[in-house]
């Protein structure tokens, strides 16, 4: 049975590749990046065995403590994440409960995480080649960590489902998520200031980590190095008892998941309150809008990207203050404008198989076009609008205002112009409703982004005009070429946006049965 679990997780794996070039080329990529830091993180470790065995294990310990930490941390934060092998969708089959536990844990140590967790840890024998007998503890201790990692994972997992099952954890989950994501360039600066600060801390907390379940296993090799022998087999018991009581509880609760399912929370429906869709005009394009603004505002995946509104202000902030010009803010709007005009790039891949709806009931492809414009406008134009207003008082630029907000408004506008033409023409594979903002679908995470790339380059081209006007205003102190740049960028910006909506609702008109079919075969 448990050879059977991971042929059956390497065919659907295989099977994915096959149906999804694009997932064949990400996988690749991913591969090669994997082994490419592989690669360097071993040969760190083998350049070690020529420092001190003190600080030596400061960096093992501290690095593989770092790793467990991570591979416990994640399935909080990324629950619903796709699994080749979800335990809920095999309740329903008769496999004993001994063969289940040691099948996922094989395929979960046969995933990509696992192998290169695996040679990772192996090549901590090279930090200790010079004494033979340690470098042999630290290949056991590898494969002792190694097994840590994974089935603390899906200890974490399987404990977090109930909570994963409920939308609200969901939205809190992503959004915890992804500010790391967007803030990782100040982090990684505030990590290294703090690291050069406290350098002769870290060997104190090396030590502390070492008689904890992260770091114990990682210090046993420099112990037997260190002749610390008591110590380390006392470490070592102490990891050995961390994977027995790891693997206790996510047995338990596997048995418990495999015999009373968890369930996703019900939600109570008010009668008589529309939402809305009572709220705006009884036309369809106002029954457009109503719903895209509903899905804005509730659906988790749509959640996610409103987290760019606070978040960018606070990143061109910390880059203005390392630059020291906080002339550097007033970007600020229209990265903004263009990353949110974007964002209905994929709004018709995240309606999924709810547009027929939209097909069945007849709805015009304009109508379809500006409903959805509508609802992203009135929330992205006063957002851009209070940005530009702010950090143009940050920075006490007041005369470049008139260039920034034709320059901001231009993105803007004919942001949304091309993105009401490129979500009728291309469906890019996005997780569906109800899923975690962070599942990926086969190929997804790399389509998207390639197709987002190319969209950002279009549309750096159609605001040439404004963009140019806005810089010369910029340069040269002239406030003409800022009124110019505004005149150019509302009316450019306008004129694109109803191009835009136009054509876009033209190829909607003639192709929503074909669209909607990629979307079935999608889901």
């Amino acid at each position: 049975m448990v050879a059977h679990l991971v042929r059956l997780r390497l065919l659907v794996l295989w099977n994915s590749l096959r149906r999804s070039p694009w997932q064949m080329v990400a996988v690749i990529l991913g591969a090669l990046y994997g082994l490419g830091m592989l690669a360097l993180a071993a040969a760190g470790l083998v350049a070690l065995s020529a420092a001190s065995p003190d600080l030596a294990r400061t960096i093992v310990v501290l690095a593989g403590s770092a790793v467990v930490l991570g591979w416990v941390i994640i399935p909080l934060f990324a629950a619903g994440m796709d699994q080749t092998l979800d335990p809920a969708k095999l309740v329903t089959f008769p496999i004993p409960l001994n063969s289940l536990f040691v099948g996922l844990l094989v395929s979960g140590v046969l995933g990509i995480p696992g192998v290169l967790t695996l040679l990772g840890a192996l090549a901590t024998a090279g930090t200790w080649w010079q004494h033979p007998f340690a470098a042999l503890i630290a290949v056991v201790c590898a494969f002792v960590g190694m097994l840590t990692c994974v089935v603390a994972s899906r200890m974490v997992a399987s404990i977090s489902t109930g909570l994963a099952s409920g939308r609200r954890f969901r939205e809190i989950s992503g959004i915890i998520a992804f500010v790391p994501l967007v803030l990782l360039g100040p982090i990684i600066v505030f990590v290294s200031s703090g690291l050069r600060d406290s350098s002769d801390a870290l060997p104190g907390l090396a030590e502390a980590l070492s008689w904890t379940p992260l770091g114990a296993i990682w210090s046993v090799p420099a112990d037997v190095v260190l002749g610390n022998g008591g110590a380390a087999a006392l470490k070592f018991v102490i990891a050995l008892a961390t994977l027995a009581l790891c693997a206790w509880i996510w047995r338990a609760s596997l048995s418990r998941s495999q015999v009373s399912p968890m369930q996703s929370a019900s939600r109570k429906q008010v009668q008589g309150k529309l939402g809305f869709f009572g709220r705006l005009p009884a036309t369809p394009t106002g029954a457009v809008a109503a719903r895209a603004l509903t899905y804005w505002l509730r659906d988790p995946r749509y959640a996610r990207q409103f987290i760019i509104v606070p978040l960018i202000p606070v990143l061109m902030l910390f880059y203005a203050n390392n630059m020291q010009s906080l002339g550097f803010l007033n970007a600020t709007a229209p990265l903004v404008a263009l990353l949110m005009s974007l964002s209905i790039f994929t709004d018709v891949a995240y309606d999924n198989t709810a547009f027929a709806l939209h097909v069945s009931k007849g709805v015009s492809g304009v109508a379809d076009r500006a409903g959805r414009v509508i609802a992203l406008g009135s929330i992205a134009l006063p957002a851009v609008l209070v940005l530009a207003v702010a950090t143009v008082w940050i920075s006490d630029a007041w005369s470049i205002l008139p260039g920034l907000l034709g320059l901001t408004l231009g993105v803007l506008f004919s942001g949304l112009g091309l993105a009401s033409v490129s979500s009728s023409l291309i469906v890019v594979p996005v997780p569906a409703p109800g899923d975690s903002p962070f599942k990926s679908p086969p190929g997804g995470g790399f389509t998207t982004g390639l197709m987002m790339f190319a969209a950002w380059g279009i549309l750096l081209v159609l605001v040439i005009p404004e963009l140019a006007l806005a810089i010369i205003g910029f340069t040269t102190g002239q406030v003409l070429f800022g009124w110019i740049a505004l005149v150019v960028g509302v009316v450019l910006g306008a004129g694109l946006l109803v191009a835009g909506i136009r054509v876009g609702g033209a190829r909607l008109d003639r192709s929503a049965a074909e669209l909607l079919a990629r979307l079935t075969r999608q889901a």
